[in-house]
């Protein structure tokens, strides 16, 4: 099963609606982390709406800055360290790196040393979603849609 980006849609008030929901749903995936953290980004570092959404989320130990990226939407809702570039792009790199590592683990029945997609007994099942993911996400990173980043 592929994955792919349809059109972009562009009704302002539906994807700010969308942008909302999906910054409630961060922070509810937040309050379920063993992190410290301060605040999450009032509206999207990226985003390809109605598909996926890259937050900002302040470093709780260095106010100010970002400290982690919270990626969700039809994908996981998952979250990583923010290293190196400190950019949206980087971030997405980590995501689809993180996943497609994720897969192959998921593929022979196991979770990911360091983290848990689903419930292991859907590992095998959820590896070609999660790798068809990561996929869109490696393409996604050097297009159009990091204008500026």
């Amino acid at each position: 099963m592929e994955f792919e980006i349809g059109p972009i849609r562009t009704d302002i008030e539906e994807e700010e609606m969308w942008c909302d929901a999906r910054r409630a749903q961060v922070v509810e995936y937040l309050s379920l982390q063993d992190l410290t953290y301060g605040a999450v980004g009032d509206v999207p570092a990226w985003r390809v709406f109605p598909y996926v959404s890259l937050w900002a989320v302040e470093s709780g130990a260095y106010p100010g800055q970002v400290g982690w990226w919270v990626i969700c939407g039809d994908c996981p809702t998952d979250y990583v360290t923010c290293e190196g570039e400190r950019t949206p792009r980087s971030a997405v790199r980590a995501f689809a790196a993180r996943w497609l590592e994720a897969a192959d683990f998921l593929e022979k029945g196991e979770q990911h040393p360091d983290f848990q997609v689903g419930e292991p007994e859907e590992a095998r099942s959820l590896a070609p979603m999660l790798r068809a993911r990561a996929k869109v996400l490696a393409s996604a990173r050097g297009r159009h849609y990091f204008s500026g980043t």
